[in-house]
């Protein structure tokens, strides 16, 4: 059974530090991957420290699900992938492949998923997957993407995440050419969220409590930015938008953005507060309001949001650092000290 170099963490409280994995053979069906580079996601801190409880972390924890590198090995069974091949890995890497989401290409939901790290791993090569801090991966072909020859690929990396969890709502929700959409927070999702609905020719406003944000909101692609602290502001876009994606994951007034909303209007949440958000039974029901909810996206429909990037050149802003960063990075990502998103540059864990 092969190794491979990694960051892990030990427990809730300990930093990440660098250790050896286990990595199984390739079968047949399988795909070996030098990984390049791999993304941060807010994700990967919360399952570091243990704060979901829905979700126990099994520690030793690899995080890691913005996964882009190049294929060393295939099995003699794969038929889309070959040796030299940039490829991308987000955040599932197993299913059951057979019960009706994923015949609908909906694999995220799948009651036999696996996630790319944290989730038990029925190869047996470990308790549980490990992620993409680490210098190789082992995937089935079926849950690794073809990444376009003509992007950046520290920049693909967060495409495989918060790229593909913006995407596929606002794809899902229909023609947004022409229409007036709202992006709430001008984080790491929030940024991918302007960047796409401005690609799909929608009229695109920023609602955000920063107003010193506006210039790098407009230098992405919105037409407009919205102070949501700003009672008389907010009141003046009443009932004016279509579609409002909401990536914030701190508590909100989730009612002063439905307000926002034409009749038949739609609001998803792809942020997570911890706590519930309390919502007015009236702010639906007056207008035909939609509140809804996403979680990224199946696999046909990620390599979708792969091969669109590449024809719209559409990349996540990201700043590359060096795995042994990644402690500091995570204190950073704790403040909104970054634009946008962190990109791991993996070749620094080669020389650990």
């Amino acid at each position: 059974m092969p190794n491979a170099k990694a960051y892990s963490a030990s427990s809730a409280t300990s930093p990440l530090a660098f250790t050896s994995i286990p990595r199984r053979e390739p079968t047949e069906r399988d795909v070996e991957i030098e990984i390049l580079y791999c993304g941060i996601c807010h994700s990967d801190l919360h399952q570091v420290r243990n704060e979901w409880s829905a979700i126990p972390t099994v520690y030793p924890c690899v995080p890691g699900h913005e996964i882009v590198g190049r294929v060393t090995h295939v099995g003699a069974a794969v038929k889309k992938h070959k040796r030299g091949d940039i490829v991308g890995v987000g955040c599932l890497v197993d299913s059951d492949q057979t019960c009706p989401q994923c015949e609908a290409n909906l694999e995220q939901f799948c009651p036999h998923a696996a996630f790319t790290y944290n989730s038990p791993d029925k190869h047996g090569t470990a308790p549980v997957t490990y992620g993409g801090y680490s210098t190789s991966i082992v995937v089935d072909e079926h849950f690794v993407l073809s990444v376009p020859g003509n992007l950046s690929l520290a920049g693909v990396a967060p495409l495989l995440c918060a790229g593909i969890t913006t995407y596929s709502p606002m794809r899902r929700w229909g023609d947004l050419k022409g229409k007036k959409v709202g992006v709430i927070g001008l984080g790491g999702l929030g940024h991918m969220g302007v960047k796409f609905s401005h690609a799909f020719g929608a009229h695109t406003a920023v609602l955000t409590t920063s107003p010193n944000k506006t210039e790098s909101a407009l230098s992405l692609g919105a037409d407009e930015v919205i102070v949501s602290s700003d009672a008389n502001e907010m009141q003046k876009h009443a009932g004016s938008f279509d579609f409002i994606l909401d990536t914030v994951s701190a508590e909100h007034d989730i009612n002063a953005y439905l307000n926002l909303l034409k009749i038949d209007g739609t609001l998803t949440l792809v942020g997570a507060p911890d706590k519930p958000l309390p919502v007015s039974a009236f702010g639906l029901i007056f207008g035909r309001k939609r509140l809804a909810g996403s979680l990224i996206g199946g696999i046909a429909e990620t390599q979708e949001m792969l091969d669109f990037c590449g024809t719209h050149d559409i990349t996540s802003e990201v700043e590359v650092i060096p795995i042994q960063q990644v402690n500091e990075a995570y204190e950073r990502l704790l403040k909104s000290d970054v634009k946008y998103r962190f990109s791991i540059d993996m070749a620094s864990l080669k020389s650990a």
